[in-house]
């Protein structure tokens, strides 16, 4: 028996957090779900960075995950992503090695150009500039992680003899990926660097469409960098809710989908949901097939068909996106590690093997038993004598000796 290579599970935690509720509890929340993770055997985590719209609370993944990582013992924490235009490179560089070390080698380095325009607007960034400057800074983040000299000369900033203080925790350096969703900005970056990536919505219909195409371009691009692409450090990011039934998921995420579907409408400029569906916003939004809400036997069925489409990947991220409540999203978590999680990481096989092969010598074991408990009853009878054995020892005796298989000259 070969095992296959195990997917690993996580979450992606922007966060999404609506406007009614209290902002301290809620990224206390946020870190209790790292918890819950933790102890549940998930591997990764990734923390988003967010600077406007109310929504995505998080303003700085390091600090998060500095926190994190004191309360988990095993879970691996990643900036899920850190927008490099917002930053000078060495000063990011600095923040990641220190937390590699902090983490003893925890902490994984996810980049992206910034993912809300109001972001970049508030800093003076004009926005048609982010993904050049997400590229820029890095060429020489991935050199600096290395422990490597850099210096660089850009129009918004400047290295010169620029080199990590400490050298790296991890080798060569942390895990770096890179965000990907529609666009082939997120695979050329990954693809030129050989660095891993994240694909963000795999789930709906333009982002599923494009994993094949996407990895693809990030493997023309290692090929003409002299790099190569892992499919092991590849994160697809779906949306999930699990229930013990598909009727108790979709009541659960009541509780706060249509929250979530007017900040994407709304606020966000993000496409995630469209815009020209009606009716119920719960049902509509489900209707478009984007989210598993339902059984883990369904879970089960969508992560096979996303094996299947890109080809094959090395972790499954669900969206942390609170649709339901906090005992129903931990409870959707837990069943998840209890049901799917399994699946992927055959962690029954041996089981269903060892279960299959007494079931089909039970009759050779129970037989042997019988004898095996017989020879003692009757050694007792011939030492002690037949005064206190009872009939239903006597009709056992008279079953081993049934059972037992005739030896042959």
């Amino acid at each position: 028996m070969t095992l296959e290579t195990k997917l690993r599970f996580g979450a992606f935690i922007a966060p999404f957090h609506p406007l009614d509720e209290n902002p301290t509890l809620a990224i206390q929340r946020d870190l209790e779900l790292v918890q819950h993770m933790d102890n549940l055997g998930f591997e990764e985590a990734w923390i988003g960075e967010h600077h406007s719209a109310a929504y995505e609370l998080i303003a700085s993944p390091e600090v998060f995950i500095a926190a994190a990582a004191e309360r988990t013992k095993h879970i691996r924490l990643g900036t899920g992503v850190s927008s490099l235009p917002y930053h000078h490179p060495m000063m990011l560089a600095d923040r990641i090695n220190q937390l590699d070390h902090m983490t003893r080698g925890r902490v994984m380095f996810g980049a992206g150009p910034g993912a809300l325009s109001s972001d970049a607007f508030m800093m003076g960034i004009p926005v048609a500039k982010q993904r050049d400057r997400m590229d820029e800074a890095l060429d020489v983040l991935v050199r600096l992680l290395r422990g490597e000299e850099v210096s660089h000369e850009s129009d918004w900033f400047s290295l010169v003899n620029a080199r990590l203080q400490m050298t790296p925790y991890s080798r060569p350096s942390v895990e770096i990926a890179v965000a990907s969703q529609v666009s082939p900005t997120g695979a050329r970056a990954a693809g030129k660097h050989g660095v891993g990536l994240l694909s963000l919505g795999a789930t709906t219909t333009a982002g599923f469409n494009a994993l094949a195409a996407n990895w693809g371009i990030a493997e023309d691009m290692a090929q003409l960098n002299g790099t190569t692409m892992d499919r092991n450090a590849w994160r697809l990011v779906g949306q999930m809710h699990i229930a013990e039934t598909k009727d108790k998921a979709i009541e659960q995420v009541r509780f706060g989908l249509e929250k979530w579907i007017y900040y994407f409408r709304e606020i966000a400029n993000l496409p995630m949901v469209p815009d020209d569906f009606a009716g119920d916003p719960v049902e509509a939004y489900l209707a478009l097939g984007s989210a598993v809400v339902g059984t883990p036997d369904e879970a089960i069925a969508r992560i096979e068909q996303l094996k299947e489409e890109s080809g094959g990947f090395g972790c499954y991220l669900m969206m942390a996106h609170n649709w339901a409540n906090w005992a129903d999203t931990q409870r959707s978590y837990e069943m998840i590690a209890r049901y799917v999680v399994p699946h992927f990481q055959q962690l029954n096989v041996n089981r269903k093997a060892s279960m299959d092969w007494v079931r089909d010598n039970k009759t050779e074991f129970t037989s042997q038993t019988r004898a095996a408990v017989g020879a003692r009853i009757v050694s007792h009878m011939m030492e002690k004598g037949t005064e206190n054995i009872s009939p239903q020892i006597v009709a056992l005796i008279a079953g081993a000796a049934a059972a037992e298989p005739t030896k042959k000259d």
